[in-house]
């Protein structure tokens, strides 16, 4: 092993050197908040806003994360002439709803994961932003964070030869609770769209489209699922085994096997961390991705860098990143779509 790990914290751009950009956040919860401090800390935008359905709640939450102007209604959060983005982070059930109200507004929009609940939804805001000429992106994180970006270029340059396999979860136990927005069909829980969109992304971001999904996975007594274990199979050559779960904890490791090495991400891949390649002669190189802040300390989360990636692409006068394109997002849409139908899942209205 290296005496020193490679430090790649500056392959993915620095989030502090992005432009500006003015959001406003849509929805008042732990996901805008922590997108919130994320902008505000981190990079050289502004938070101008936030909107809720409870003017107290929106209030509050200004108050908490230092944002100025706090609205009683999403509509009137979007028609702030001095917002220039939407940053949405309400229940999955409501994304699709939320995203166009803001595309209606002429504002470019970024939508928390999963993009909606389903492929038809996700068609809908993807037409809504192309014939708008809006910007519009999921936030998927992992796609933006500098170790990602390092273990794409180790791929690249064929350091652990062909990807013959990829073995990602994302588990997280939530107690029990039918009105919790992960067990309320209502509100598109489960913990497909929250938690293994995760893995899921990661595997596709690595290995592409799959030939074929298979799926089996558990029910809770409200109809969500529980857990599940996602095979991908890429023709004869690859296969990608995911799991995820919210009646488990795990350490949420992710490892990616070539015909020449391999490359483990011992813990959190999904956040800035570490990992190592072992080459084929045994060697063994580590890599520092973990993200530091102005004082040194370091940061336990990255949104920074999906809001910067907005900031450079709106700047660039791009209505999508080359990262995280609406058609792959739809892609994981369908995906998804696939494995809810296999294991049993069906949201009402659906």
């Amino acid at each position: 092993m290296t005496s020193r790990p490679v430090l790649v914290s500056g392959v993915a751009g620095d989030p502090r050197l992005a432009p500006s950009l003015r959001w406003g956040v849509l929805g008042a919860g732990n996901i805008g908040g922590s997108f919130a401090d994320a902008v505000a800390q981190h990079t050289a935008g502004t938070v101008l806003a936030t909107g809720s359905r409870d003017v107290a709640k929106a209030v509050t939450f200004a108050a908490r994360h230092g944002i100025d102007r706090a609205y009683g209604s999403y509509e009137e959060l979007v028609a702030d002439p001095d917002v220039d983005a939407i940053y949405v982070a309400t229940p999955h059930s409501h994304h699709r709803d939320h995203a166009l109200l803001a595309i209606g507004a002429g504002k470019h929009v970024l939508v928390e994961k999963a993009f909606t609940r389903n492929a038809a939804e996700a068609r809908a805001v993807i037409d809504a932003a192309r014939g708008a000429g809006v910007f519009a992106m999921e936030a998927m994180l992992t796609r933006h964070l500098p170790h990602v970006a390092a273990i794409r270029e180790i791929i690249g340059r064929g350091d652990i030869g062909d990807v013959r396999e990829i073995r990602a979860g994302f588990d997280v136990d939530v107690p029990f609770d039918a009105q919790h927005r992960m067990f309320d069909p209502n509100l598109a829980g489960g913990a497909l769209l929250d938690l293994g969109i995760y893995p899921l992304a990661f595997a596709v971001d690595l290995l592409g489209s799959p030939d074929e999904v298979r799926a089996t996975g558990l029910l809770t007594s409200t109809g969500v699922d529980a857990q599940e274990t996602i095979v991908l199979r890429y023709g004869n050559h690859a296969l990608a085994t995911l799991s995820t779960s919210i009646r488990t904890s795990a350490p949420n490791t992710a490892t990616i096997v070539g015909s020449a090495g391999r490359i483990e991400i011992a813990e959190r891949y999904l956040m800035p961390t570490t990992f190592t390649v072992t080459a084929a002669d045994g060697s063994v190189t580590e890599y520092d991705g973990r993200v530091r802040d102005a004082a040194g300390d370091l940061l336990d989360e990255g949104k920074q860098f999906e809001a910067a990636e907005v900031a450079r692409c709106v700047a660039a006068g791009l209505t999508e990143s080359p990262r995280m394109t609406l058609d792959q997002s739809l892609e994981l849409m369908e995906i998804m779509d696939s494995i809810r139908a296999q294991i049993g899942v069906r949201y009402p209205g659906e």
